[in-house]
């Protein structure tokens, strides 16, 4: 890759941020909102019956960390700007006590935050679709199996 390549590889990734975060201005979201996103919806996580005690068993201790790489990680979706280097799906597996059935009641939490606070229905809206999209694919990653998918097994 020569100088231009890498100059025209920059300028493109540029413009993706500058769109991204032209897009996210125009629905009232900014850094701010998603700090007291974050903050807001894991402070209810930890009091969730259900997924309180699964998150606090992995991150006891490490919340701090947790809430810098939340708050790292939707920076990164919102605003595409790098902010998040980290491995969703490893970072999920192995996590005791999760199942496939947790992800609906975070999914129901998360959108229940945001009718709170978000800013309108257009934010609501752009969060409720990125987060049913990570959902459905920490969901595939962790849980999916193609050999449930064998006609076979389906018979019996």
């Amino acid at each position: 890759m020569d100088d231009n390549d890498l100059q025209g590889r920059a300028a493109h990734v540029a413009a993706i941020r500058e769109r991204a975060e032209a897009e996210m201005k125009a629905i009232g979201i900014d850094a701010a909102f998603i700090d007291r996103l974050v903050e807001t919806f894991y402070a209810r996580v930890l009091a969730h019956p259900e997924l309180g005690p699964v998150f606090d068993a992995r991150l006891s201790g490490r919340w701090p960390e947790h809430m810098d790489k939340m708050k790292s990680f939707w920076s990164a979706v919102a605003f595409r700007n790098g902010a998040y280097g980290g491995k969703p799906v490893q970072a999920h597996v192995g996590v005791a006590n999760m199942t496939p059935d947790l992800f609906p009641k975070w999914l129901d939490l998360f959108s229940t935050t945001l009718d709170d606070i978000a800013p309108n229905g257009e934010a609501k809206a752009w969060f409720m679709a990125t987060a049913e999209r990570i959902a459905r694919s920490l969901t595939l990653s962790l849980f999916y199996n193609p050999a449930m998918d064998d006609p076979a097994l389906k018979r019996g």
